[in-house]
């Protein structure tokens, strides 16, 4: 019972939050609206030319009437050049949200970046994604970065036709073009994607379109500027065994020829493992293991990491019961100062009692956020 009342805010409590959550939201949102912002504000340098993208100590909150939810708590990865970076985590643990902060994609004005920084490669210059105003990243969006949303019948306008849909994004972003450079375009997006009769399907609507031809016109939105970075938000959803299949050797088809980089985002432990050359971790907003796919799959080192590879079938192995992760994610209006994964944890030693735990380099490109491995380093992080 004591627990429920610590747990209640007033309406006196809620109306201070609010209040006090609007003017900052208020703030944030003024400084993104501006019409017009000197490209200087929002230039930038990347610390590596190989990456694409660079996520540095990313926060981004979501401003409730009950408290701040911090959905994007200090991620840092980044994302090479002509690479698949998978990001796995269990429902919420904000893989989706990552996306949208580099997409500028947050409903605002709730969900807002409230720190950090997200460099983006474009060749001869790079931008900070997280100053550029709106003006600016309408140029962005869907030219050199695009995302493949997770449900194909709610990114698809049921109302316009497939071709309609596909020649608006590229009178966006080539208006130059006249109207038959862009119906080829399109047509040729379509048959890119392993669709047949691309004329006729591009004169239907998506209702008249499988699941499976959805997602594939999802997937040629989303490359028919060749942009330099696919956002795959679990691109496989709601899909059977060999349409996944399909889609992902496309997928993998496709980065070659454009020569883009994918950030794949899914819970699903097996396309991780099929497609992504590094992988990321996240559980609760933050990163617990990053690394290379090998590393990470064969050396897991983190507890949540070894109970997500538990908790997954295995062929040829008999169980009377599949292992679950005990407990439940914590309250994210009321994140802990230790270790958030601590209270579901069987692996807990005596430092799990203390702070959060500092990022611990297993190998050069391994690291772990775990106390268990901090006295086994020379290089103890950054406690």
């Amino acid at each position: 019972m004591a627990k429920k009342e610590s747990n209640f805010i007033s309406a006196r409590e809620s109306r201070k939050i609010s209040k006090a959550n609007a003017k900052i939201t208020r703030e944030l949102d003024r400084k993104l609206s501006r019409k017009h912002v000197p490209e200087t504000e929002y230039l930038t340098k990347m610390h590596d030319d190989a990456n694409v993208v660079e996520f540095d100590d990313l926060h981004t909150c979501f401003f409730t009437d009950v408290g701040t939810v911090k959905a994007v708590d200090g991620v840092s990865f980044n994302i090479p050049v002509g690479k698949t970076v998978g990001v796995v985590g269990e429902s919420g643990c904000g893989k989706s949200v990552t996306s949208l902060s580099l997409m500028q994609l947050l409903q605002r004005p709730t969900g807002q970046i409230v720190s950090g920084e997200i460099r983006l490669n474009l060749g001869d210059k790079a931008y900070d994604v997280t100053k550029m105003p709106i003006r600016a990243m309408e140029k962005i969006r869907g030219n050199v970065v695009s995302m493949i949303f997770q449900e194909p019948m709610t990114s698809l306008n049921p109302v316009f036709r497939i071709g309609f849909q596909l020649d608006e994004i590229i009178k966006l972003h080539n208006p130059e073009l006249s109207e038959e450079e862009v119906k080829a375009r399109s047509v040729d997006a379509i048959k890119m994607v392993g669709i047949p009769d691309a004329e006729g399907i591009y004169m239907r609507y998506p209702h008249e379109l499988s699941g499976g031809m959805r997602q594939r016109i999802v997937i040629a939105m989303a490359l028919v500027c060749n942009p330099r970075l696919i956002i795959a938000d679990e691109p496989t959803t709601a899909l059977d065994v060999t349409i996944q299949a399909q889609i992902l050797e496309l997928l993998r088809k496709l980065k070659g020829e454009i020569n883009a980089s994918i950030m794949l985002i899914t819970h699903d432990l097996g396309v991780i493992a099929e497609m992504a050359d590094y992988v990321v971790v996240m559980y609760a907003g933050r990163i617990v293991e990053k690394g290379l796919a090998s590393e990470v799959f064969l050396d897991p080192r983190h507890p949540y990491t070894i109970g997500l590879m538990e908790s997954k079938p295995v062929i040829n192995k008999t169980v009377e019961r599949l292992y679950s992760i005990p407990g439940s994610v914590p309250n994210p209006v009321n994140m802990p100062d230790y270790c958030y994964f601590r209270d579901r944890c069987e692996k807990c030693v005596g430092r799990c009692d203390g702070k959060y735990p500092p990022e611990i380099h297993v190998s050069d490109t391994h690291i772990v956020s775990c106390w268990r491995y901090f006295d086994d380093q020379n290089r103890g992080g950054n406690e």
